[in-house]
């Protein structure tokens, strides 16, 4: 069963409340800044971040999901084409929600949710950079992490032979004295010269 979403349904049921915040998202790109009360406003922005994820990627299938809540094709596009390019290096937060007095004949609390179009101030753009920087850094460390240990260990296994290659020769070269049937006076002399070494 799906986790139903945070915050009162709004409209009188599930297929309502769709159509209702599609309305809203439409009105939202089409204007840009739309007042309402705060708990669609609440729930808008959510599906409005979303819908500009998807435009930010551009694809046909991103637009057919778009359609799927915004109807209208103008729209759409208006959302794909110039509110897309102006967040493009934003990493998220495209929507700001500022709340205002109460509505005079309800008392309802009333909001306004506006697209943050404007670029990043010069210390939101160093922190985006130095995060970027950062992930780029650990991608690149990564590999070389776990590229190491699997370099040392044929240095290391190189090494290991070189070492006890003498010793193999030694004991290659002992075993067939003794198959020629040496005397073995020759062979406990040649280990005692090990010995003394």
């Amino acid at each position: 069963m799906p986790t139903p979403t945070k915050g009162p349904r709004l409209g009188g049921g599930p297929a309502h409340e769709r159509l209702l915040l599609g309305n809203l998202a439409t009105s939202l790109f089409e204007h840009r800044r739309i007042t309402t009360t705060e708990a669609k406003a609440k729930r808008l922005r959510p599906l409005a971040e979303r819908l500009v994820t998807f435009a930010k990627r551009g694809d046909l299938a991103a637009r057919r999901r778009v359609l799927t809540v915004v109807k209208d094709k103008g729209v759409v596009h208006e959302l794909f084409t110039e509110i897309a390019p102006l967040v493009a290096d934003r990493p998220g937060g495209y929507t700001r929600i500022t709340k205002i007095g109460p509505r005079k004949g309800d008392n309802a609390p009333m909001a306004v949710i506006e697209l943050v179009l404007e670029p990043l101030s010069p210390k939101q753009a160093t922190v985006a950079e130095a995060t970027a920087a950062t992930k780029r850094a650990a991608k690149k460390d990564a590999p070389k992490k776990a590229a190491a240990p699997v370099e040392a260990a044929p240095a290391e296994a190189e090494d290991a032979p070189v070492e006890e290659a003498p010793v193999e020769t030694a004991e290659v070269e002992a075993a067939p004295a003794e198959a020629q049937d040496v005397p073995a006076e020759d062979v406990p002399a040649e280990k005692d010269a090990d010995d003394t070494k």
